[in-house]
Order: C-alpha cells, then structure tokens, then sequence
C-alpha cells in the first residue's frame, strides 16, 4: 500500500504544480505524508458535503480540482467552514490535494475531458503552451464535430454530454448557425475572447459569462456562445483524473480504491424560466 507522499509524487508527475498560474494554490493541504493510502475520492469542491462523502466512503485521499484556500490564510480554526472541513478531514485522517490551473494546462486536462463530454475531436489546445515542443498542453482545447448542425442542437448536445445542473445551458448567437469548429474551456472563460476569435471557431463553450465580455463578443463578430455552469464543465475531468491515477498506480503494483463524488456542487438549486415583454 503506497504511502500518502508516494501518492502525491505521482500525482505531480501527471499534474506538475509547476504549470498551475502564479496567483493558484495547488498540492497538498492536509495530511501525513507518512499515511497510507488505500481509498481516495474525487471532487470539484473541497466543501463540508464532500468532506463527508470522504470520511462515510472511509477515504485517505480527498483530490479537488477547486482549492480550499486560494487566497490563503493566516488561520484554519474551526470558526468558519473552510476551518471546520480541515479539521473534519484531519480528524478523520483524510488527506486533501489540490489539482487546479495544472491540472487545466496538462495534457489530457479539464478542457480535453470538456470536449469529449460534448463529442468532440480534440485537434490542439486554444492557447498553446510556449514551454511544451509537443504542442499540446495549454489553456483550453480545440475541436471538431462529425458534422455540422445547427446550434441550437449544438447547445442541446452539450446539455446531455455535462452532468445536470439547475442553471443548465445557455446559448447566444444565431440559433440556426452551423456548429462545426468548436473551443471549449473548463471554468470561467470569458477572459480568453481574444484568443477564441483568433482561433476562427464556430462556437465557444465555457462557464460564468458575464453579460458586457458576452455581449460585445457577439458584437465584435465572434462566435456563438455556449454557457454552462461553471461546475458542469470542469467535472468530467474527475473520471479522466481517476483512471490516469488508476492506471499509473497499477503500473507501480498499488491497489488503490477510488471513486468520483456524484454530488452535485454548483451553488445554483433552482431555475425559473422567466417571459419576454409583451408588445
């Protein structure tokens, strides 16, 4: 049975820390680097729910994609509930890392478990990598469709390939313009339009558009827009996470049991379908 610190090497060979962006906050927050690890869960949120879900699967190993503490701090008492799931998941002696912006730039990543979700072939990613001479890690990915099809299936399409959310998937643009060119992005996008028009793409998949970068992205010409939750898109990279993680311990003769977290952490719990003004 590997040790928590076996574990974690390996996880920063798949995920250096070293491509996370400067201001992000990955690897290891808690845990003994002398523990064995036999169980380890998968999860977008280091929230309490999770945290739970962690100690009832009687898990070692918490891995999120979100950070706990990304701004950092000075304090991890149990009088908020950042403090309070450390102290549960110490407690319980669950170890929790983190995979976030290395886990978006790394090859496959969020973005290319992003465009299989939704169908797509993967031919390169939206904003290259300069230190990677193979060309294919970065921020997101670029794709293509069998064929083309309009884009209200296309938003359809994407809706059935993401894990269900009350936000579901909002499309901007002509509804009948042909989709066949696509870029995806895990997470919040909206700050990659530049490099999306660049790319000369049919259509643009992300989360948490805001309604000013949306709207004069249009206006510039640019292509159709597809909004989903911000949770739905990063989390088929948990299954892509696990069996990279699977695959390479099996290599080193560890027997690991892993699950994904089924919980549905997007903050939104309900939609309403609002009416147009009338005349």
């Amino acid at each position: 049975m590997p040790k928590l610190s076996d574990v974690t090497a390996l996880l920063d060979e798949l995920y250096p820390p070293a491509w996370a962006e400067s201001w992000d906050a990955v690897g290891l927050v808690c845990g003994d680097p002398d523990a064995e690890v036999r169980r380890v869960l998968f999860a977008v949120d280091p929230v309490r729910q999770v945290a739970d879900e962690a100690i009832a699967f009687g898990a070692d190993l918490l891995i999120t994609h979100h950070p706990l503490y990304l701004r950092g701090t000075t304090t991890v008492a149990a009088t908020g509930f950042k403090g309070r799931v450390v102290h549960s998941l110490i407690r319980n002696e669950v170890a929790l890392l983190v995979a976030h912006t290395n886990a978006d730039h790394a090859d496959p990543g969020v973005s290319d478990a992003l465009a299989e979700a939704v169908g797509l072939r993967i031919t390169g990613p939206l904003i290259p990598d300069p230190t990677d001479q193979a060309g294919r890690r970065g921020t997101g990915r670029i794709g293509e469709l069998p064929a083309a099809e309009p884009l209200s299936a296309f938003a359809a399409r994407v809706a059935a390939g993401l894990p269900g959310t009350a936000q579901g998937v909002r499309a901007a643009g002509d509804p009948e313009r042909p989709i066949r060119r696509v870029a995806v992005c895990g997470g919040s996008g909206d700050s990659f339009f530049d490099a999306v028009r660049a790319a000369g793409v049919d259509a643009y998949v992300t989360a948490d558009l805001r309604h000013h970068p949306a709207s004069e992205a249009l206006e510039a010409g640019g292509p159709a827009l597809v909004d989903a939750a911000h949770w739905a898109t990063e989390w088929p990279w948990l299954r892509g996470a696990e069996r990279a993680l699977l695959d390479a311990a099996e290599k080193r003769g560890w027997e690991l049991e892993t699950r994904v977290s089924q919980l549905v952490t997007d903050p939104w719990t309900a939609h309403a379908t609002m009416n147009f003004p009338s005349a």
